[in-house]
């Protein structure tokens, strides 16, 4: 795992500035740091040592010097890959994953992409054609951002290493901040910052003088059709799946452990690498002395499969952090501390870990699954005609709520909400994820008047369209696949695999998915839906599949959030750092929130259901970070 950096200009560009795009990076890659240059092309790379670890220096060139390659990622399947290779007489130089990248694409050019299982953000220089090639991985596991104008093409791992170019402005991205605060992460490819965007996932890109920039999908997950075995049959793929992807992704030439949350999802990990015949198998759990801690659980899978168990505890003023954290993760946002103070943890040990993202995204594992599988043969059930009159009920229940300002029943009322939304899977989905963008006079709540009017001047578009594309791709499946689908392309790339990276890189830690293996998420995709979830339970499939093999507890625990509770975080230390940073004065300066509805909220009776309250302050502490380390211009005028 490592950090890559580029710069293609028209002009002469000062070496000094490619110095300074790696040194900002250096977490991603403390074991080495090189660049080269060629022309009007200059290379960067930050190596964090986990295969070949005596030759597998980048920038590497293929046999006849002609392309060279700076990559960040693993391949999972490289070994079969340069088997195949070496069959057609290609000449290897070392034994690492970089040089089997480099090959391929040498021998299949940008089709070599699609031989790739694995997690990865790789550049390809070819020097006789001066033009790169930039590829990242399937599912987005492994980030690249890029910035384009006046024939200035940037690009790297984490946007701080582009902020470095004298060129690039720390401007915000007004229409992204809106979404962001709907979402509490951003969608699409755009980011806070308004000249840096992210490749997608599935996407590779070439760029050169004569054609620029441009754009490809290489890959796309289909909803696909739903498997017609029995149920014994499907538990047995699965089984032998999951087995398949925690082999794959042992492979490493360092040691490698497991955050153990005493979960199903890292329990099968466990279970599976014991089941493999790894000899030790090292577990690290969190706490953040809060009545949620999975301690316990944790240390009955740890005694039951004989791990080299370890227990951190978080101490309570855990928002000491937090500006730290917001300059790796380059945006605000509520679930970021827990992942650094864990992977903080876990480099005293080791350099690999393996992490049970992706399991619940594909298994339907998430108690918003719940809310929305007894609807499942409602949605298609209810007239047009039902559906307005619901929306002007749903309205009207909006303004009630909010002339209490009772900020107590706000669950409740979106409950109602939920409920009249049935009929309308896209709406019913984003009410459960608490996007406030159906409820018109909650802008006036939360924006101040001028930033209220540009947002509808400028018509920005509604957070639905940012997942409007993917229901409709799974249009004809049921209503609980189409969220499944929908998030899996949203919120789990640009929320939960951006923590996961940024979190994880801060310390020099590679986190590895095995739920996100390519053929396990195919396979995933094709469980039908009444498997997934049965009576109401979630994971009921996967729950079957593990039950001879896990402790029962585990089998019937219900899902945890591996996050800290907002209301008891507010009563610590969140009011207080609020009001010490978040004045009126700085939001008035600003200029985009309105500090009256901010201090309705500081100034209410504390309650655990104002829970997405307390996120909302969250975020704009965390804006209030973000601005001052990137000296960002957040001021709206």
């Amino acid at each position: 795992m490592c950090g890559i950096t580029g710069i293609f200009s028209n002009s002469p560009t000062s070496p000094d500035i490619m110095e300074r795009m790696l040194d900002v990076i250096a977490h991603r890659g403390p074991d080495g740091r090189s660049s080269f240059q060629h022309n009007d092309v200059i290379l960067g790379h930050r190596r964090l040592s986990i295969i070949d670890l005596s030759t597998g220096d980048q920038p590497m060139f293929n046999y006849d010097k002609t392309k060279a390659i700076i990559y960040n990622g693993e391949i999972y399947n490289y070994r079969e890959i340069r088997e195949d290779l070496l069959a057609q007489g290609y000449k290897f130089n070392t034994s690492s994953d970089t040089e089997v990248i480099l090959a391929a694409y040498d021998t299949y050019g940008p089709e070599s992409v699609n031989l790739l299982n694995g997690i990865f953000g790789f550049c390809i220089y070819d020097l006789e054609k001066e033009q790169l090639f930039i590829a990242r991985d399937h599912f987005g596991i492994k980030p690249i951002h890029y910035y384009y104008q006046d024939g200035l093409f940037l690009f790297a791992s984490e946007q701080k290493a582009i902020l470095q170019h004298p060129k690039v402005s720390a401007a915000l991205n007004f229409k992204t901040l809106h979404h962001h605060f709907n979402l509490r992460y951003s969608p699409g490819n755009d980011t806070l910052f308004s000249d840096i965007k992210r490749l997608p996932p599935g996407h590779h890109l070439t760029f050169d003088k004569i054609a620029g920039l441009q754009i490809k999908k290489y890959w796309q997950l289909e909803p696909g059709e739903p498997l017609r075995e029995s149920q014994s049959a499907i538990i047995e793929q699965l089984q032998a799946h999951l087995k398949e992807a925690v082999r794959r992704q042992l492979v490493s030439d360092v040691p490698i452990g497991v955050y153990l949350s005493g979960g199903l999802d890292s329990s099968t990990i466990v279970q599976k690498m014991h089941e493999l015949g790894v000899d030790e198998i090292n577990t690290y759990t969190l706490g953040f002395n809060e009545p949620t801690d999975e301690f316990s659980d944790a240390k009955k899978i740890a005694e039951h499969f004989k791990t080299n168990h370890h227990e951190h505890n978080l101490p309570s003023a855990a928002l000491k952090d937090y500006r730290k954290v917001v300059w790796h993760a380059e945006e605000p946002k509520i679930n970021l501390i827990q992942g650094f103070k864990m992977s903080e943890y876990v480099s005293q040990h080791v350099k690999v870990i393996l992490g049970g993202l992706g399991g619940d995204e594909l298994l339907a594992g998430y108690d918003i699954h719940k809310f929305i599988f007894p609807f499942n043969k409602w949605h298609d059930r209810i007239p047009s005609w039902m559906q307005k009159v619901f929306k002007w009920k749903a309205n009207f229940i909006y303004s009630i709520q909010n002339k209490t300002r009772s900020f107590s029943l706000d669950e409740y009322r979106r409950g109602v909400q939920m409920l009249l939304a049935v009929g309308d899977i896209e709406r019913f989905y984003l009410i459960l994820r608490n996007t406030w963008d159906y409820d018109n006079p909650a802008y006036e709540n939360i924006y101040s008047k001028p930033f209220l009017n540009y947002l509808r001047s400028e018509k920005t578009p509604p957070v639905v369209s940012e997942f409007e594309k993917y229901f409709e791709q799974a249009k004809n499946k049921s209503p609980l696949d189409q969220v499944l689908f929908t998030e899996f392309h949203t919120k789990m790339v640009n929320d939960y695999l951006l923590v996961e990276d940024r979190m994880s890189m801060a310390n020099s830690v590679e986190e590895r998915v095995p739920f996100l293996d390519r053929d396990l998420v195919d396979f995933g995709f094709k469980i039908p839906i009444e498997l997934k979830i049965r009576n109401n339970q979630t994971k009921f499939l996967f729950r079957k599949a593990m039950e001879d093999v896990l402790p029962p507890r585990i089998i019937s625990k219900p899902k945890w959030g591996f996050t800290f509770n907002p209301y008891l975080q507010f009563k610590k230390d969140l009011k207080s750092e609020f009001e010490d940073k978040v004045t009126q004065n700085y939001i008035e300066t600003q200029g985009i929130f309105n500090y009256k509805y901010i201090r309705q909220i500081l100034d209410h009776t504390p309650h655990q259901r104002m829970r997405w309250h307390y996120n909302y302050l969250w975020l704009l502490l965390g804006l209030h970070h973000l601005e001052d380390l990137y000296k960002m211009d957040t001021r709206f005028s």
